[in-house]
This record gives C-alpha cells, sequence and structure tokens, in this order.
C-alpha cells in the first residue's frame, strides 16, 4: 500500500477503500452543491471488480479523509494504441484547500500510471470552469489535439437526420462507419438498414473480427472486458451489434458518464463504434446511432458525446451528419515521463 508524507501537517496518501464513501461523497457535495454519490459509488466499485484499471486515492490526516482523486486506466476507447489514464474526479475539504493536498495527490495518481505503462493523463472540462482549468494548468495539462462533440437525446425523440435511412460513403478502414447524407430514403427508418440488439457473450468473436479488420490490430482483452461489464450493469453500459445476413457487421460500446468535472446531466460517452469495411455503404452506422440514442431515451440520458481527433475530418462530417455538435467542454492532455530506476 502506497503512503507517504504529503506535507508537514502529517497528511498521507493511501488508495481509497470501500468505506470511504460516505466522506468522499460529502466533500465532492459540498463542492458542486448537489450529491454525486450513485456516481461515486459505482466507481468504487468498478474499482474492487478491476483493480488494475482504477487508480483512486486518498489524503488523510488525524481527522480521516480530506482529499480524493480518481481515475480509470483508458486501453483501448476512441481508438488508442497508448495505454493513458483519465482523470475523472478530485476533491479537497473546503478547510483544507490551498495547501497543496490537490498537486500531491495528482503525483501519487501520476506514479501509478507510469508504474502501470501509462504514457499520459487525459481529462476535460467545461470551458466556462475557470477554478479547474486554472488547476489543470498549474499541473502542466496541455489542450488535447481533438474535439469533443455531442448531441442532445431528447427522450429518443425522432430527428430525421439521424434516424431516416442514409447511405455512408467509401474511405479508409476506420474505427467509424463514416457518412455523408446523400442517398436520403424517408421512407424507411436508420435501424431498419440491419438488426441492431444489444450485445451478448457469442457476439465476442465476431466483434473482435470486425474490429480486427478495421483497426488492424487484436482488442479482445478490450473488447471481452467491456462486454462484460455491459453484461454486468444495463444502467452504465449500453453495447450493441449489428447484423445483416446473419452476420455481425457493426458494433458500438458506450457507457454512462454521471459525474465527471463539469457535469450537470446525465450523459453518455460513446468509446467505440466500428463497421465492417464489407458493409460500407449500407446504413449500418447510422443504424447503430438511432438505436443507442433510442436507448439511451429510455434510460433518460439526456446527452451522447464522443472525442473525435481533429484530424479526422471525415470522422467529424459523419457525426454532424447525424446531428452532433462541438460541445463545450474541452479535451486536455499531461505527458507522463517514464519511470526512473
Amino acid at each position: 500500500m502506497l503512503s507517504m508524507p504529503v506535507t508537514p501537517r502529517s497528511f498521507t496518501i493511501r488508495p481509497l477503500a470501500p468505506a470511504d464513501l460516505a466522506t468522499v461523497v460529502a466533500i465532492d457535495t459540498a463542492s458542486e452543491g448537489r450529491t454525486r454519490r450513485e456516481y461515486i459509488e459505482r466507481r468504487l466499485r468498478a474499482a474492487q471488480r478491476e483493480p488494475a484499471l482504477h487508480a483512486q486515492f486518498a489524503a488523510v490526516d488525524g481527522d480521516g479523509v480530506v482529499g480524493f482523486i480518481l481515475a480509470r486506466v483508458l486501453a483501448g476507447e476512441f481508438g488508442r494504441r497508448r495505454r493513458a489514464l483519465r482523470l475523472e474526479l478530485m476533491g479537497v475539504r473546503a478547510d483544507r484547500r490551498g495547501s497543496g493536498i490537490g498537486r500531491t495527490l495528482f503525483d501519487a495518481l501520476a506514479s501509478w500510471g507510469r508504474r502501470h505503462g501509462c504514457a499520459e493523463v487525459r481529462t476535460v472540462a467545461s470551458w466556462r470552469d475557470s477554478t479547474i482549468l486554472a488547476w489543470f494548468d498549474g499541473l502542466g495539462f496541455e489542450l488535447a489535439p481533438e474535439v469533443i462533440v455531442d448531441s442532445r437525446v431528447d427522450g429518443g425523440s425522432y430527428r430525421p437526420e439521424r434516424d431516416d435511412a442514409m447511405r455512408s460513403h467509401d474511405g479508409a478502414a476506420s474505427e467509424i462507419d463514416y457518412g455523408r447524407t446523400e442517398g436520403n430514403d424517408h421512407e424507411r427508418l436508420a435501424r431498419d438498414c440491419a438488426d441492431v440488439s444489444s450485445m451478448v457473450s457469442a457476439d465476442l468473436d465476431a466483434i473482435v473480427r470486425v474490429d480486427r479488420g478495421i483497426t488492424g490490430r487484436d482488442r479482445r482483452e478490450y473488447i471481452a472486458a467491456r462486454l462484460a461489464e455491459a453484461m454486468g450493469d444495463t444502467s452504465v453500459r449500453v453495447s450493441l451489434a449489428a447484423r445483416c445476413d446473419g452476420a455481425v457487421v457493426g458494433y458500438l460500446m458506450a457507457r454512462a458518464d454521471l459525474g465527471d468535472f463539469g457535469r450537470s446531466e446525465p450523459v453518455a460517452v460513446i468509446d467505440t463504434l466500428g463497421v465492417d469495411p464489407e458493409y460500407e455503404r449500407r446504413g449500418v452506422g447510422h443504424a447503430l446511432i438511432s438505436q443507442l440514442v433510442a436507448n439511451l431515451g429510455a434510460l433518460r440520458v439526456e446527452r451522447v458525446e464522443t472525442i473525435v481527433p481533429l484530424r479526422d475530418l471525415a470522422l467529424l462530417h459523419f457525426l454532424y451528419a447525424v446531428g452532433f455538435d462541438p460541445g463545450e467542454r474541452l479535451s486536455f492532455v499531461r505527458r507522463l515521463p517514464e519511470e526512473t530506476a
């Protein structure tokens, strides 16, 4: 267990434990003005299930927990090749702010990340949140070369640009089915172009095959872990498979993100979306997005978002065509030097 002096006032850093939940929620509620207990409880449970994929630390003094930081490992989301940490949440008790606790918690997180093969820490925040932006700047974060786009769910109500059957254009193999709005068939819904349903464990081999054909990599471990999470907690994960001609030809993985920096409403984040290159131009990508929004409406999730590299203009074109727009949140990255002996 990691234990180290934090300040001359004898703070220590240790891993968060389930027993810390009430104190962490109280610190967060005092800061945010609303409770995010359900979100924080889920993050702590996730760390218990998959300790190698979560880094969660507490700052402790004689009064107990006075600060906390939560992060998880990105091991394949958004098509990433390198492992990274996503900083999700941080808080310090009001009477202990300004004493370096937040920076020391981040230093502990960065050290954990380096030891576990993470090349960087990534996070997001609203451009309106000047306090957290200043903290990120002080820690050495920089704007990431990507854009966050989002779309209203509106209860899953019909939107023609997303839900009408559309064809996608040919292009280089990519994780996302790129598309454009030519050849619009208003008499059919996009979901009629493919049989879209929730993933089941029997879909794993087919999804890995499709993903390998798109990315050129075998991401079985990542896909299997996300599929297991989706089947274990359908209120957090929405994972879909699209079938044509009796075979799996597309997939989508999204998760509920109900509480990290600047969140004021339930949001779903698309981590991975892909279509078999042999089934491009058949509207499979539109069908997956359309069905995702229908499912999110039933779950009362209000927005859906994803992260797109700025250089990926074709992907941005597809997402804008199905109703996404640039969001108010910015993406940040902080490189981690390699751990020295």
